[in-house]
């Protein structure tokens, strides 16, 4: 049982005697909405390790707030608009913390929540818990759902919804990436001791069998605990075993320890490909010696992406140059996610019939939403009914002539209509 799942449990059990009083909480909270306002929460890492995901967060939410003007009319009548968001400053116990005072304290009528299991998994096990309608994204769907207690082929939450890629789509990149050069096939794996690390290495539904499956050889050193400031042992197996490919789903100052200590140490594979711990320009360029070119790993948003806001009625390259012009860094990954929350959340109460958790569900269940981030309807996929699935392609980190990191899309088998603007290029150390 890893930490993480224990603590997880902990939460739950803790505040199982508060919900007990659950049923005139939750009355309190629709007479509250009945009489004027609608309050949605958002939870996020806007600090601590996590925080580069959740960079643009702040901009999303002033733009949210402008387009939605305070009001908002549902099929159950007009109503005040409130967003009200708050920083799990990278803490899965302070998500649960954020998650109950947005319950209890402000009594919100739908969570969004996103980025990474960690915040995701959490929140959602306590809207859950206690009967609030809550949709979260911005976490591999396997590490959502199985890493909660979902069962196959069962819609095992009442309450909660997710959207996003699994590691099965993450897995044809990645293979897409890896055979687009010359190499030897060996895959040296960093899967950290939390819920996306178990879920990626899990020998059933994981990656090992995959990686066997499609012609690789995996070194495994096993399980590392997060913010692991050595990765000698893991470097000196993987040049005994002659890894060329180096993967894993890592927090952004993990890959800058290993990446470093790589270097000092003469281990220069041909990929590093690395879900998590590389997703912002900021954060690419943070890492030392340049060691950020020529990273590999998803393109899971941006302005290759051929969509449109269902709310703002902007393309991906519109949101992308917005955040451009408005704060003048180069466009995230994570911007489009945290949008489509929105856009997701908002179409919910919109055709919200009535203003109670049951409501809101059910309208939940039933959306059939073009997003800036793709398509989102539950219930088409089978495997996991209380998830629905959006595209992802390949992607690296190449230096331009101007000496930035972008973010160029290399492939896109998985998903042919994201297009792409680059060609694949050997890791440079």
């Amino acid at each position: 049982m890893t930490k993480l799942h224990m603590n997880r449990r902990q939460l739950i059990k803790a505040t199982a005697a508060t919900t007990l009083f659950a049923p005139s909480i939750l009355s309190a909270r629709r007479a509250h909405a009945a009489g004027g306002t609608l309050r949605v929460g958002y939870i996020s890492p806007r600090s601590g390790a996590l925080s580069q995901i959740s960079e643009s967060d702040g901009f999303v939410i002033d733009a949210i707030r402008s387009a939605m003007g305070g009001k908002i009319d549902t099929a159950a009548g007009s109503f005040d608009f409130e967003i009200i968001d708050k920083d799990t400053q990278s803490d899965p116990n302070r998500a649960g913390d954020m998650a109950s005072d947005l319950i209890y304290q402000d009594e919100v009528d739908l969570m969004l929540v996103g980025s990474t299991p960690d915040t995701t998994n959490p929140v959602a096990d306590l809207c859950e818990l206690n009967g609030v309608p809550c949709i979260s994204n911005a976490t591999p769907w396997q590490s959502w759902y199985f890493g909660r207690g979902g069962v196959p082929g069962e819609k095992t939450f009442t309450y909660t919804n997710h959207f996003f890629w699994g590691s099965e789509d993450l897995l044809e990149v990645y293979f897409g990436l890896w055979n687009g050069l010359e190499t030897n096939k060996v895959v040296g794996a960093l899967w950290p001791n939390d819920p996306d690390g178990i879920a990626f290495a899990d020998a059933e539904l994981g990656f090992p069998p995959a990686l066997k499956d499609a012609g690789f050889t995996l070194v495994d050193p096993g399980r590392y605990q997060n913010l692991k400031d050595d990765f000698s042992a893991e470097i000196n197996a993987f040049k005994r075993a002659g890894v060329e490919i180096v993967t894993g789903v890592m927090l952004p100052p993990d890959l800058a320890t290993f990446m470093a200590q790589s270097k000092q140490m003469g281990f220069t594979p041909k990929f590093v490909t690395v879900a998590k711990a590389a997703l912002t320009p900021k954060g690419v360029a943070s890492f030392p010696d340049g060691l950020g070119a020529n990273l590999s790993g998803e393109y899971y948003w941006g302005p290759q992406f051929p969509y449109t806001s269902s709310l703002t009625g902007q393309t991906t390259e519109e949101l992308c140059a917005a955040y451009a012009e408005a704060t003048g860094n180069q466009w995230l990954q994570g911007t489009g996610y945290v949008h489509s929350l929105f856009e997701a959340a908002i179409d919910t109460l919109k055709r919200t019939t009535e203003v109670n958790p049951e409501a809101i569900v059910e309208a939940m269940n039933a959306t059939d939403l073009d997003t800036c981030v793709g398509h989102v309807k539950w219930g088409d996929f089978a495997v996991a009914p209380n998830v629905a699935k959006t595209p992802v392609a390949g992607g690296q980190w190449q230096l331009t002539e101007a000496g930035e990191y972008e973010l160029v899309c290399t492939f896109n088998d998985v998903a042919p209509e994201i297009a792409t603007n680059g060609t694949l290029q050997e890791k440079v150390w």
